[in-house]
């Protein structure tokens, strides 16, 4: 346990919150690091099939693909330089929660450090929360850092 950590990130300062924690977990058990950012894949509007607009969708799918690889290079780099083994992954999915889960079994991940957004009430009914699912069906431990550690981390 521990020896490989699964890391989602969305590029938001929340999501970061849950990096102290992964690089406290690597150092103490020499665990590789893989981060994993999913992004969904561009919608258009009903009847909007055209040539233009799936160039359009072409052309928003590259540019979410290499601002997410970007980012997760540069997040790469950073634990690199600081004596970790990180590695990213990108993936386009509709379901976050069960891309994060297919993903644990496909890089060979023991744990999974994320934290969630936060949401209550009627936006969590609505939208569900990607870390309760996880934390649901993950064949794996799962730490969940709290939002509050997420606004002092930042």
């Amino acid at each position: 346990m521990f020896k490989h950590l699964l890391v989602p990130l969305d590029g938001s300062g929340f999501a970061e919150a849950a990096l102290p924690y992964a690089l406290e977990l690597a150092a103490q058990f020499d665990s590789d690091i893989t981060l994993l950012r999913v992004i969904a894949p561009p919608r258009l509007g009903e009847g909007a099939l055209t040539p233009d607009s799936a160039d359009f969708t072409i052309r928003v799918r590259d540019d979410l693909y290499k601002e997410a690889i970007e980012y997760l290079q540069f997040q790469k780099g950073s634990l690199r330089s600081q004596h970790y083994r990180a590695h990213y992954q990108v993936v386009e999915a509709e379901d976050v929660a069960t891309e994060i889960i297919n993903t644990v079994r496909g890089v060979g991940a023991d744990t999974v450090v994320m934290c969630t957004h936060g949401r209550g009430g009627l936006s969590r009914w609505l939208f569900g929360s990607v870390a309760t699912r996880v934390l649901q069906s993950a064949p794996v431990p799962v730490l969940i850092v709290r939002p509050q550690s997420a606004t002092t981390a930042a």
